[in-house]
């Protein structure tokens, strides 16, 4: 290829933003004559590339937008091990398909069931789906927002959480918030009602919400909105958690008793 070509081709790659063609087109160019290939699976070929190349970093922009605190996808979730979860209501969430609808889960439970895993692994999946996802403790939403307000960044931080196709709320009930930052976070989930979906997990039933958010109407307005087109999901098996615990101390309990 004649280097005046070259230059050229590489600087409409460039304005066309076809940035791995650009990159690799010497390459591909010299391989494609290699293999003698026609126009038609040429063309294929790089724009094939390119646009994987594309698909590879949208996910990792997705996953480092989303700050999981652990990486747990479904495939680390046993599923056997909770036999009381719906396997149809396990593939409703897998698919994802309440996120494209806008609707809301709810994940209610004790300590130790695995709500976090489970929300996890649902907001990698939505990842993987080219879903804008944010992870985030109740605790740590409710921080930032009354930060922001003090700043009097407020709506920029606003903005931001209303631009998720799926934003999760993990951990909510654990601490109380104040006032303030109760009718903070009411702000934004009713900025999200029917706009895009939230998934909560929370310790509490919804009859002690109001020992999250203090007031009764404030709560009732609240629940009104997150559980409009909501699905809630009891998770009432026992501790998972404790489970693998019990069963750790129980195999090594087992090789002490061998070893005497």
């Amino acid at each position: 290829m004649k280097a005046s070509i070259l230059v050229s081709l590489k600087e409409n790659l460039k304005l066309l933003k076809l940035s791995v063609m650009s990159k690799e087109i010497e390459t591909t160019v010299r391989q494609a004559k290699e293999d003698l290939l026609n126009y038609e699976d040429f063309l294929l070929g790089v724009t094939t590339t390119e646009l994987e190349i594309r698909k590879k970093n949208r996910l990792k922009e997705r996953l480092r937008q989303a700050k999981f605190p652990l990486m747990k996808p479904f495939e680390t979730f046993n599923l056997e091990e909770v036999p009381e979860l719906d396997p149809i209501e396990f593939k409703e969430l897998r698919d994802c398909s309440f996120i494209g609808e806008k609707r809301n889960r709810i994940l209610i439970g004790k300590s130790g069931t695995g709500k976090s895993h489970l929300a996890t692994a649902i907001g990698v999946e939505a990842c993987l789906n080219d879903y804008k996802t944010r992870f985030v403790t109740g605790y740590e939403l409710v921080n930032e927002l009354v930060e922001a307000q003090k700043e009097r960044d407020l709506s920029r931080v606003l903005r931001k959480y209303s631009r998720f196709h799926l934003l999760i709320i993990d951990e909510l009930g654990y601490i109380p918030f104040t006032k303030e930052g109760a009718q903070l976070l009411f702000q934004v989930l009713a900025d999200r009602h029917e706009r895009g979906s939230v998934m909560i997990t929370s310790n509490l039933g919804f009859a002690d919400w109001t020992e999250i958010f203090g007031e009764a109407t404030l709560t009732t307005a609240l629940l009104d909105r997150v559980t409009h087109n909501a699905k809630i999901l009891n998770c009432k098996w026992e501790s998972y958690r404790l489970r693998q615990s019990l069963k750790n101390t129980k195999k090594e309990n087992g090789r002490k008793g061998k070893k005497q």
